[in-house]
C-alpha cells in the first residue's frame, strides 16, 4: 500500500529529514514509527501527504508514484490520509459535532450524509453525549478523540497519528491507543509516530520502524511473517494435483447472503441532528 524506496529529503545546511529510507506497509497494518525528536518521524508523514517533495528515491501510494500526482489532484490524495496531530488543531469557535462535520461539509456531502457519518464517528470515539460542547470544555483525551473522529470523517484508508499522546496523561494515552487499535481492527491502516514509553508498552509486539538522524535503523517486521509469505509463495508455485472426476451433485438452492455493502446501504437513524448550517446561523447571530 505504501512503499518507500531509498527516500531522502534534504533541508537547508545539507541536513537530512530522512536519508535513503526504505520500507513497505501492507494494507490493514498497524505500525509504530519511533525515534527521538528530530529523527524524521514527522517528515515521513509530510512526505506521504506530499506536503514535502522528496529529493531522492520514490514513494508509492496504492501503486501510484507521488511524483506523478498533479497539483490539482493533491486534495484527492490527501483525503485518503487522515492525520491526527499532537496539539489536536480543533476549531475553538466550533463545537464537537461541527469540528467532526467540517471535512464532510467541505467535501460537499448532504446534511443527511453528514448527520449519519458524524453520529457513527462520535459513537466510535464515545463522545456522542458531548456533541454540543466546545474544545475548551473538553479534557485533553476527549479533544484528541474528537481529532481522531475528524481525521476519519471522509473514511480514509490510512490514518497517521503524529505523537497523539504527547500532551496526555497515562490513562488518557492508554485510552487513545486502545481506540487506534480498534480503528485498525476495523480495517484502517494505522501509522503511529511516537517516543512515548506508555505507547510502546501498550503496543508491544506491533511492528516498529525506528528512525535515528533521519535513517531507518530498525524494522521489527517479524521473521515469522517473512517466512510465512515465502511459504505461501512456494505453495502458490506448486503444480496443483489433478482432481478425480466426481459425481455431479444437485445444487442446493440457498438464500443469498447479505453483504457488508448491503448493510451499509440500509438507512440509519441518527441519534441527534445538528445540520452544519447551525454553525453559520450561530456566527450570524453573534455578529448581530
Amino acid at each position: 500500500m505504501i512503499v518507500f524506496d531509498k527516500v531522502s529529503k534534504k533541508f537547508f545546511n545539507d541536513t537530512y529529514g530522512v536519508k535513503e529510507v526504505s520500507f513497505e506497509i501492507e494494507t490493514g497494518e498497524l505500525v509504530l514509527i519511533t525515534g527521538p525528536t528530530g529523527s524524521g518521524k514527522t517528515t515521513l508523514m509530510r512526505l506521504i501527504t506530499r506536503e514535502y517533495l522528496l529529493d531522492g528515491g520514490q514513494i508509492l501510494f496504492e501503486g501510484t508514484s507521488l511524483k506523478e500526482i498533479k497539483t490539482s489532484l493533491l486534495p484527492q490524495h490527501r483525503r485518503q490520509i487522515g492525520v491526527v496531530f499532537q496539539d489536536y488543531r480543533l476549531l475553538s469557535e466550533s463545537n464537537v459535532w461541527e469540528n467532526v462535520a467540517l471535512p464532510l461539509f467541505i467535501a460537499g456531502k448532504s446534511d443527511p450524509q453528514i448527520e449519519e457519518r458524524v453520529t457513527d464517528l462520535l459513537e466510535l470515539v464515545k463522545l456522542d453525549d458531548k456533541a454540543e460542547l466546545f474544545p475548551k470544555e473538553l479534557s485533553g483525551g476527549e479533544a484528541q478523540r474528537v481529532a481522531i473522529a475528524r481525521a476519519l470523517a471522509t473514511a480514509p484508508p490510512v490514518l497517521f497519528a503524529d505523537e497523539p499522546t504527547g500532551n496526555l496523561d497515562k490513562d488518557s494515552s492508554q485510552a487513545i491507543i486502545r481506540l487506534l487499535k480498534k480503528i485498525n481492527e476495523l480495517g484502517t491502516t494505522v501509522l503511529v509516530s511516537t517516543h512515548d514509553i506508555v505507547v510502546l508498552d501498550e503496543m508491544k509486539g506491533v511492528r516498529r520502524l525506528e528512525l535515528k538522524n533521519g535513517e531507518l535503523v530498525l524494522d521489527t517486521q517479524s521473521k515469522k511473517e517473512t517466512k510465512k509469505k515465502k511459504q505461501e509463495k512456494e505453495k502458490a508455485e506448486e503444480p496443483k494435483p489433478k482432481k478425480s472426476p466426481e459425481k455431479k451433485k444437485k445444487k442446493e438452492v440457498s438464500k443469498p447472503k447479505e453483504k457488508v455493502e448491503d448493510l451499509e446501504d440500509k438507512p440509519k437513524k441518527p441519534r441527534f441532528k445538528m445540520p452544519f448550517k447551525k454553525l453559520q446561523l450561530r456566527k450570524k447571530q453573534e455578529k448581530e
